[in-house]
């Protein structure tokens, strides 16, 4: 539905029906990981993807998601991705390298390949933060990859495209 009579809007339905996702969960902080991977599984069912339409991969840690996302995203065989980890606060620089690096490799897979990811690493000072973050994040990136797969279809399908 257009918020103007006369102007096009795209839509984005939150409906995950033949949708195929793929979800990254980096194993490091696994309980943070394991709680933002079951809620985003289930938001993405409750969407109506189905479970054979989703594949999960882990990997040791968040720097290692980018590559699997890449991976993933050069298959062709998913229309979008998930990004699931925890970076909690240390008391040296690394929580800040693996942040930044991990966030900036996430979006330059996306924008190098056109297929979007949901980018849920957490990076939170504490572990009760992250614990508190886990299930709503995990559910909004299911809820964005559903978007953002349908709205990246309806640009695909637009008559403006050449």
């Amino acid at each position: 539905m257009s918020r103007f009579n006369d102007v096009f809007e795209y839509d984005s339905p939150l409906n995950g029906a033949g949708l195929r996702v793929g979800v990254v969960m980096a194993r490091f902080n696994r309980p943070v990981g394991e709680g933002l991977l079951s809620a985003c599984i289930h938001e993405l069912k409750r969407l109506g993807v189905a479970a054979d339409d989703i594949r999960i991969a882990t990997v040791p840690g968040a720097l290692e998601i980018p590559l699997a996302l890449q991976s993933m995203a050069q298959s062709g065989g998913f229309d979008a991705l998930v990004a699931l980890g925890a970076v909690i606060r240390g008391e040296t620089y690394h929580f800040e390298v693996v942040s930044n690096d991990a966030c900036r490799a996430i979006m330059e897979v996306q924008l190098d390949t056109g297929i979007p990811i949901a980018n849920g690493v957490l990076t939170c000072e504490t572990d009760e933060q992250a614990a508190v973050r886990m299930q709503p994040k995990g559910s909004e990136c299911a809820q964005a990859a559903v978007e953002m797969a349908n709205l990246q279809k309806a640009l695909a399908n637009d008559r403006f495209r050449q």
